[in-house]
Parts: structure tokens; sequence; C-alpha cells
């Protein structure tokens, strides 16, 4: 049977950048339907495990449960490591996609998955199963450095060669990519969470302050960069004292989160440079003249593009819409005929 005869582009058909931090779902004719946390809250009674809250609603109480609650993430470095809740999760955000897209499906979906492009067949298998046990009726697999490539509208398919650096929230894909095939890719299980983990490390280090998850994250939304600004900003933060073991309130500068996270855009600029010493001459021509194009939420750190430009000595670009890139990458080989040939099994 032909690929198409497997592959009937139904309207029901979905495309999922299933993240460490975030999913997002892509619905074939709707585009972006939604895009929240990955996270998932449990709750025991009498012995019994059961979900309690999943997306937005479960990440509002990392941090503020109770004993018999936990608030965990079924994902970590862009693979699964709870298959049973990554199962819930996936069916849940199935279900409110249909909803916020006011569509009304029959049957089971066609799924198409981005998976980090150094994940194992074994990891590779998890990620289908849980698909596969959360309803869908076929799962296609992308990697995650072509879906953000085409998300990004680079020319994937053409003899040009092209590069893209996804930052996510557990890992960082590099891809080389050409004629429709990664040329060069490098995965690196480094991302967001590492940066929100280092910013909690070195308030703990250098204010005697534990600080949760949450305020990591948001410290580094506020004041979080690769480089000093010309206008170094500040930003309060809340935690516990860790002498006298109550909340305090502290200031902390630009200039320590800089500081805090040099160590993970190190990492960053060390695979790109290395993907980049594995390209082929040719390839490494066209990357001259296109630049390297960053997507995900870690691009989003200001003054990342400036420190990859100068380490490179080539021109770095942010995508448009740079979270949801990865998603519309894999919803258009979802939809295009074109990009076909980019999507496969385990």
């Amino acid at each position: 049977m032909s690929f198409m005869g497997f592959f009937p582009f139904r309207a029901a058909d979905l495309a999922i950048d299933l993240g460490t931090a975030n999913t997002v779902v892509f619905l074939k004719g709707h585009g972006i339907v939604l895009a929240e946390p990955s996270v998932v809250t449990l709750e025991t009674i009498q012995g019994v495990r059961r979900v309690r809250a999943v997306g937005d609603d479960a990440k509002l109480m990392l941090g503020k449960t109770p004993d018999n609650v936990e608030t965990i993430r079924p994902l970590r470095h862009g693979v699964i490591a709870d298959l049973e809740i990554a199962e819930e999760m996936i069916k849940h955000f199935i279900g409110k996609a249909k909803a916020n897209a006011g569509v009304r499906l029959r049957g089971s979906p066609e799924i198409v998955l981005c998976v980090p492009s150094g994940s194992t067949a074994v990891e590779r298998r998890a990620i289908r199963d849980a698909a596969s046990n959360a309803g869908a009726r076929k799962v296609w697999l992308i990697d995650e450095p072509m879906a953000a490539a085409i998300g990004a509208d680079l020319p994937v398919t053409r003899p040009i060669g092209s590069m893209v650096v996804d930052i996510g929230g557990g890992s960082t894909e590099v891809g080389v990519l050409s004629v429709g095939g990664l040329a060069v890719t490098l995965s690196l299980r480094v991302g967001g969470d590492q940066m929100d983990d280092a910013i909690a490390a070195h308030v703990r280090r250098n204010h005697n302050l534990v600080i949760g998850e949450a305020t990591a994250e948001r410290i580094k939304f506020e004041i979080g960069a690769a480089v000093l600004g010309d206008q170094p900003r500040t930003a309060s933060i809340r935690g516990r004292d860790v002498v006298r073991g109550v909340p305090t309130e502290r200031q902390i500068g630009e200039d320590e989160i800089v500081d805090a996270l040099s160590e993970t855009v190190g990492q960053i600029v060390e695979a790109v440079r290395s993907a980049l010493e594995m390209t082929a001459p040719e390839i490494a021509a066209d990357i001259i003249e296109g630049g390297i194009v960053m997507t995900g939420g870690g691009s989003l750190l200001a003054g990342l593009d400036t420190v990859l430009s100068e380490s490179t000595g080539l021109p770095v670009i942010r995508a448009d819409d740079p979270l949801f890139c990865v998603a519309k990458g894999a919803g258009r080989a979802l939809e295009d005929l074109e990009y076909r040939g980019v999507l496969h099994t385990v």
C-alpha cells in the first residue's frame, strides 16, 4: 500500500509538540489550538492515585500541594519519564484541543509527534505508545530540528543548506538541514529548565534564599539575559531564608542572572560550534548567507543571539513566533505533501 494509503490527512489529525515544559497542539485545518504546560497534578485518596489537574491548572499548584497531592512533569529532557501519566496528559490535551477548536470529531485521529533528534529507539517507542494508548489511530514521528526548520520557513526540501537551533525546556536541538534531511544533528539535554535550576542555585548560594521553580522561571523572564544589557534590570525575589527559616524578600540584579546562566549558555554555544565543525563545506557556505535560525522558548533569552553571533561569526536570526515553530512545522508536515518524506515511524 502507498504512503498516502496509510496517511489520509483527515480533518481529525493532529500534530503535537510534546515538550518538557509546554505542549503545543496543531489541529489540521485550524492551526495552533492549544498551548499549555506539560504538568499533571495527581491526588491520592485511600491509596488510589488519580489525575486532579492538567496543564495550566496543574502548573498553578506547583510547589503548593499538600502531602496527598503531587505535581509532576511526565517528560524529562524531551522524552517520556512516566508513560502512564503521559498518556493521561495527551488524552486530556487532545480532548481540550478539539473543544478549543469547536470541532466534534468522530474516530481516532492520526498524530504527528515531535521527538528529540538524539532520542533512542526505546524513547521513541515510549512516546509512540503513549499516543497510541491515548487513542491515536496512527502515530508518525518527526525530528524536532526538522519540524522547527519547517515552522521557521527554511528551505528544507531544496538543495540549500540551513541551520536551526531549537532551545526548549529540557533540550536544545541543533540541526543542519539540506534536501529534506538532517545533514548534522546534535541533541543537548540542556534548556530552559536548566536555566531555572541555575538561577535557583545562584540565589540559594549568594542570598541564602530558597526559591521555587515558578519563582526562578519568573526571574528568568523578567531579567534573564545571556549578556549584560545597556540598562541592567533588577527584580524582587521572595523565598524562604535558609538561616532563619522565614519568608523573605530580596532584590537581585541582571548581572547576577547573566553570571548564573553563563554555564548553560556556554554549553549551547559549544554545541552550535561543534555542529558547524561537522558541516560539509558547501552547506557551510549556504549557512554563511542564510545565518543561524533560533527557535523555541529559550531563544527568547535576551542577548543569546548576540552571544551566538559573536562566537560563530555568523548572522543569528530569531524566528517569528519561536514558541510555536516546532508545532507549526509538524502541522505543515501533516497538511503539505511536500514534507511527507520527513515523517517516519519507530
